[in-house]
């Protein structure tokens, strides 16, 4: 039996078994096993060769991916939103290789991926679609394209995505493994656990691991356990435009957020845009800033004051030493100190180190060694 056939048996049995805690063990080493197997036939097919594949240099300060079926209209959004020629039409498959675009927005380069229209079964390598899935995996943000009158894209896009191992506005899970040299598999969990202790002990032996501390803080499923497990899933956030709202009826918005709802999406955190009319692109351009993250940090130059125009685009969170290791050269090799101006700081012109935590427009100025 060859590898697909297995994959496809493994599938329909998972299908066809009721789950309950009499057969929680025996589908958590049914789905194991089914992820090992998935794993094997990518290896072997990206050994044979398989196509060109897409190289996207990624560059700018973060990299949105566009994701959408054929014609729902990502061609005319990205050039309305950048400095790309990507082909349009009313046809299908227009775009046939991946189109970058820059996206310039409160100072910061935000690369657009154009991508070619996802069509179902992509994970499964159908419409070069495993290489278009490999590069929304190395995006910073998915923004999912649709067309008002095709809300239910939503749900084969998404599944598609994971199907391909990105999980979409969740947090990796709390699971760890730890490999020892004997003594089993041990189960430490700091929440009570609704997976039972021997089911988590089987879906760990058919990954291979014999003896070992797997680790586990929050309530799993058996889907969240393997993916605490394997080490090769991307997790991102994700956001919703619904385009071409300018072709519909004002009666038939309800419609729309009632199909948006119907998906698991919320109609009030979705983007409703027209991109052939440039209608509520810059609502779009706002919420992309605000899912990726970024600051802006002012840096005060020594003999040239604050530069208000080219501000350092840092991501929130970031400290001061990541301030130094974008800029590079001589600032991070002499660092000695830095003086900080604004939210993050206690106080006008306050002294720091590089474990400093930095804020949106904070003022920066690096003091360094001769």
């Amino acid at each position: 039996m060859g590898l697909e056939e297995e994959i496809r048996e493994l599938e329909e049995e998972i299908a066809s078994t009721p789950y309950n805690k009499s057969t929680e063990e025996h589908i958590g080493r049914l789905k194991a096993k089914l992820a090992e197997k998935k794993e094997e036939f990518e290896k072997r097919q990206s050994g044979s060769g398989g196509g060109p594949g897409y190289a996207v240099e990624k560059t700018g300060d973060a990299t949105v991916a566009l994701v959408g079926f054929p014609s729902v209209g990502k061609s005319t959004l990205i050039n309305a939103l950048t400095n790309a020629d990507s082909e349009v039409g009313s046809y299908d498959f227009t775009t046939l290789d991946v189109n970058p675009g820059m996206l310039q927005y409160n100072g910061a380069n935000i690369q657009l991926l154009d991508v070619p229209g996802l069509i179902e079964g992509a994970a499964g390598g159908r419409g070069g679609g495993k290489e278009v899935l490999s590069v929304v995996r190395t995006a910073d943000l998915v923004l999912f394209v649709l067309s008002a009158f095709e809300i239910d894209q939503y749900e084969r896009l998404s599944e598609e995505l994971y199907r391909n191992k990105v999980r979409l506005d969740v947090e990796p899970p709390r699971v760890s493994v730890r490999k020892k040299h004997k003594d089993g598999i041990t189960v430490n969990a700091s929440v009570d656990l609704d997976l039972d202790e021997q089911t988590v002990k089987s879906v760990l032996r058919e990954h291979d691991f014999v003896n070992a501390d797997v680790t586990i803080g929050e309530h799993v499923d058996i889907d969240r356990l393997i993916d605490g497990i394997m080490a090769n899933r991307e997790y991102l956030p994700s956001i919703v435009a619904v385009n071409k709202v300018d072709l519909i009826e004002p009666s038939y918005v309800d419609t729309v957020k009632s199909d948006l709802r119907d998906v698991g999406v919320d109609p009030d955190e979705a983007i409703f845009i027209s991109a052939e009319k440039e209608k509520g692109l810059e609502s779009l351009t706002e919420r992309i800033w605000e899912e990726l993250g970024l600051i802006r940090i002012y840096m005060d130059k020594p003999g040239r004051g604050v530069d208000y125009d080219e501000p350092l685009i840092l991501t929130g969170g970031d400290t001061v030493g990541d301030a130094c290791e974008k800029i590079g050269g001589r600032f991070d090799d002499r660092f000695r100190f830095a003086r900080v101006s604004g939210e993050s700081a206690a106080h006008e012109d306050q002294q720091v180190g590089r474990d400093h935590e930095l804020a949106d427009e904070d003022v920066l100025r690096l003091v360094v060694d001769r």
